[in-house]
């Protein structure tokens, strides 16, 4: 078996590059969604149902694009055909995405029409995404496969940086923050379409500049033979070969994910209430009063602006931590204490009603996000060999998909669990649990098991 050669730092950044583009997308996704949803009228308790389709959508499709990829040979490659056409969606898909509730539709057709475009939106960047982490599967040697990770992970997270600060950078130059009710702010809708334009500018770029292994080199790099090359794949099969560490570090990822869930759901809310102190209103639902807190008001805008901040914030606290990982001789040692501090993060933010002071929170959150993106796939990926790279991290990504289906299944109960009647749901609570979550995690890191 040849091995892989060692590449260039430049070749490593071109492998990855368009990861940038669609990280972007993905940020503007998980910073305002709720934010969308919330402006378009939905209730507390009813915003985690929103957030079941993302992940459920990834659980079908990068599993169909690892299988398929495998199995694709053309002049464009094996694994960027599917990252071009998921982009290409993508684009399309932000600019109907934030305009929900623009089309004069009623409120339960405006809710009808962002579900479709949501779930649309994250399968399209589910199919962008995948490629990228195959990639380094493919091309990147053993001994460089930390650095190609710690590559992406600081081009997902300056994409990141981007995609949070748009909202805000729009409003600071007067663009309007506030729109009428069930409207989208133009703020976010401008971000959305400046967005889209990045990705599929990033997305060519590395199309043009990454030439894939033809298969016969392919085949000789990973020591397969023809026909395990072009033997059909069966997913039941390869699950039961499925090394340790994929089965290990996919329970640490349960717990992590389902707190990232969280986060992504209630941030918002939190921010509004313990920080900005967003005035709650009554209303009638089912025939019963409840408060809520009312998103109309400047108040809650100004929250879902600072959001971004503060997902920045974290973005820039994951580019700093991922820069000192690879400095940790053990591994697991670096994902467990990553996690703790990413736990002690969330469960600060129940303490803190200071804006500013939320930074420190989030620092410590980014922590856990750059362990989350670039240890698993490190540990996995040199656990793997054979021709079915693709199809091993597509199931992979189940690890990821299936936490957070079942955080956004359970998150409106257990919120109903804490509000006290007369109260405003207490989302802030919801963090509490996540970084609950985050610290159970790291007690697990301890089980993972690494090697073929």
């Amino acid at each position: 078996m040849k091995e892989i050669p060692n590449l260039s730092f430049w070749k490593l950044w071109n492998i990855s590059f368009g990861f940038f583009g669609v990280q972007i997308a993905y940020a503007l996704q998980s910073a305002n969604i709720s934010r969308i949803f919330s402006t378009l009228g939905a209730d507390p308790h009813s915003l985690s149902y929103f957030w079941i389709l993302p992940p459920l959508t990834g659980i079908i499709v990068q599993p169909l694009i690892g299988v398929l990829s495998d199995r694709t040979w053309c002049r464009f490659g094996r694994r960027i055909p599917y990252l071009f056409v998921g982009a290409l969606i993508a684009v399309l898909v932000m600019c109907m995405l934030p305009n929900a509730g623009s089309f004069g539709m009623t409120v339960s057709a405006a809710m009808i029409f962002g579900l479709i475009a949501l779930m649309l939106l994250d399968t399209s960047i589910n199919m962008a995404m995948q490629p990228f982490k195959m990639m380094v599967g493919d091309m990147v040697n053993e001994k460089q496969k930390g650095l190609a990770y710690a590559i992406q992970s600081f081009l997902c997270n300056a994409g990141s940086l981007a995609g949070y600060l748009f909202p805000f950078v729009f409003a600071a130059i007067g663009i309007s923050n506030v729109a009428a009710k069930g409207v989208v702010p133009d703020s976010v809708i401008y971000s959305f379409y400046i967005g889209a334009a990045i990705l599929i500018l990033c997305v060519v770029y590395t199309t043009l500049k990454v030439k894939e292994y033809p298969p016969q080199l392919y085949a000789e790099y990973h020591g397969i033979d023809n026909k395990e090359q072009a033997g059909k794949t069966n997913v039941l099969k390869l699950l039961a070969k499925a090394p340790k560490a994929f089965w290990t570090v996919g329970l640490v990822q349960f717990f992590c994910w389902a707190a990232f869930m969280f986060m992504w759901t209630y941030t918002n809310g939190t921010v509004a209430a313990n920080v900005f102190d967003t005035p709650a209103v009554e209303v009638i639902k089912d025939g019963a009063t409840t408060l809520v807190l009312d998103t109309q008001s400047q108040e809650y805008q100004n929250a879902g602006d600072w959001v971004g901040i503060l997902f920045a914030v974290q973005a820039i606290g994951s580019v700093l931590w991922a820069a000192a990982l690879p400095w940790f001789k053990n591994r697991k040692q670096a994902y467990s204490l990553s996690l703790v501090l990413g736990g002690i993060g969330f469960i600060s933010t129940f303490f803190i009603h200071h804006q500013y002071m939320l930074f420190m929170s989030f620092l410590l959150i980014g922590c856990a996000w750059a362990a989350m993106l670039a240890l698993p796939f490190t540990i996995l990926t040199n656990a793997l060999s054979g021709g079915h790279m693709g199809t091993y991290l597509g199931l992979f990504n189940g690890t990821i998909c299936v936490p957070q289906i079942v955080a956004a299944a359970l998150g409106g109960q257990v919120l109903h669990l804490f509000t006290r009647e007369g109260s405003v749901p207490p989302e802030a609570d919801m963090l509490v649990l996540a970084g609950v979550l985050l610290l159970v995690g790291a007690c697990c890191v301890g089980i993972i098991k690494e090697g073929k």
